[in-house]
């Protein structure tokens, strides 16, 4: 077994890094692995961060790895599996649901397959609450995740579970994806990097395609920048089947980290798209950013993106509650039953309820809708490079807050309205490229990320302007009270 001081030093290691120490011999994939188990072990207690390990599965597949990888880039590093979308063959599979409790995986989906040809090991699957639908990793089946930073506050959602691991140093880098903000929330609340890449960046089949009307798209949460470059370079492109691509990106996303972004030309806001204010808090992380950016030689622009009006914001709600008739329709039919009364809890049962009385001609209206409005959005970044606001408006909140009940069943929804008023979910939208940069800690010790809009198909200048940021203020060294390091 690895010594606690190995897990303890590597755990301080990013992915990229200890891919290196594979290559050079200094340790073999077996060893990062074990080191990685032994945190998670460690810690999993006190965070709930994992709900499945398959600890002996990852134990095997490193065993099979050459000594120094071999020619995978990233051979030998610990990586865990948000448990929502993707399958790996014979593994559990919950998706946060008592519906799913236990179903397991019959295939393994391609971006799996792409994590395995790159030579990452999954050592096992994360939390999330159910299906993905609410802003905080709660769910009934698994409990609650705590954040690393302090255990009585959420981690966001839906990809809490990741978040938590990498916070924490459990692992360097884990799988996320986001339909609304679901990489990038989890990312601020946990002092994380987390780049929603552009949509079909990453594959979704072979059992999906456009899910959820283009709004969901794969990638990761890591500590560093260069990570989510060099995963994005082993998961990107189309698989065959897609119903569209992604525009090529013109050399590696690894070769822009470092790269000079020259002076880019930055739009920012402290107003929310409703005109409420952030919490101070959130406003100090974009003055932060705004002054660091403008230290480092770009231009400053205050610009409000053009309103999410009235009308787009119904059409939101409209295809995200087909979206979630269109889930439960997918289990039901792949499971060949009804989800029993015990077996939803009462968010997912209302909204499934209203999306079941959502018609076609109601979700084609609203497609249009928020198509004008993704125009509109495409308009704005032709005067502007990148949008720059806070990625949350309020702080992490504390556990429990958010939780839906029988007798509140919007809960979740009304509780965590206040906390996204920057509207991620714009990105989902348009499609567009876009990042949570971890540049801001309040006095409460709490992370609070700063959220950049790129412009469609360019995650380059994000990555390019991401790595300069992370120069001028390094974020990788900072330490939550829970971790490995």
């Amino acid at each position: 077994m690895t010594s606690t001081g190995m897990a303890t030093e590597l755990a301080a290691i990013d992915a990229v890094g200890q891919a290196e120490l594979v290559r050079s011999g200094e340790v073999t994939p077996v060893e990062l692995v074990e080191a990685a188990i032994e945190r998670i072990e460690r810690l999993n207690p006190t965070l709930n961060a994992v709900i499945t390990p398959i600890f002996d599965r990852a134990r095997e597949g490193a065993a099979k790895l050459p000594a120094r990888g071999g020619d995978a880039p990233l051979a030998g590093v610990p990586f865990l599996a948000k448990d929502l979308v993707v399958d790996i063959e014979g593994v559990r599979f919950c998706e946060g649901s008592r519906f799913l409790r236990d179903h397991m995986s019959s295939y393994t989906s391609e971006l799996a397959l792409r994590w395995q040809r790159a030579g990452l090991m999954v050592l096992g699957k994360t939390n999330t609450p159910e299906f993905g639908m609410s802003p905080t990793c709660e769910p009934a089946l698994f409990g609650a995740t705590a954040n690393p930073w302090d255990v009585t506050r959420s981690t966001s959602g839906s990809s809490g579970g990741s978040a938590a691991a990498v916070a924490s140093g459990m692992v360097p880098a884990a799988h996320a994806n986001d339909l609304g903000g679901s990489i990038r929330y989890p990312a601020s609340n946990c002092g994380l990097f987390g780049l929603k890449p552009t949509r079909a960046r990453n594959p979704l089949g072979p059992e999906y395609g456009d899910a959820a009307s283009g709004w969901a798209c794969e990638h990761a949460v890591t500590r560093t920048v260069r990570d989510s470059a060099a995963i994005l370079d082993a998961t990107a492109g189309p698989a065959v089947g897609d119903p569209y691509w992604a525009p090529p990106p013109a050399r590696p996303f690894s070769d822009e980290v470092g790269a000079d972004p020259g002076r880019l030309r930055i739009g920012f806001t402290s107003r929310t798209p409703d005109g409420t204010p952030g919490h101070p808090d959130c406003v100090a992380a974009l003055e932060n950013a705004v002054a660091l950016c403008a230290e480092l030689g770009h231009e400053l622009v205050e610009a409000d993106m053009p309103g999410l009006t009235p009308e787009a914001g119904d059409s939101i709600g409209t295809v995200f509650n087909a979206a979630t008739s269109w889930i439960l329709r997918y289990w039901v039919a792949r499971l060949g039953r009804e989800p029993g009364e015990d077996e939803l809890e009462p968010l997912t049962r209302v909204y499934w309820e209203m999306g079941e009385r959502v018609t076609a001609g109601e979700y084609l209206v609203a497609i249009e809708v928020l198509q004008r409005f993704a125009r509109g959005v495409a308009g704005f970044l032709t005067d502007v490079d990148v949008w720059l606001t806070p990625t949350m408006s309020l702080p992490p909140l504390p556990l429990g807050e958010m939780v839906s009940t029988p007798d509140e069943p919007l809960r979740s929804m009304h509780k965590s309205a206040p906390s996204v008023r920057y509207a991620g979910v714009i990105a989902n939208i348009t499609g567009n490229p876009a990042m949570s940069v971890p540049l801001h800690w309040n006095q409460d010790g709490l992370p609070i990320g700063v959220h950049f809009l790129g412009r469609f198909g360019d995650e380059a200048t994000l990555f390019r302007l991401a790595s300069q940021l992370e120069a001028a203020r390094p974020w990788a060294d900072r330490v939550p009270p829970v971790s490995a390091r």
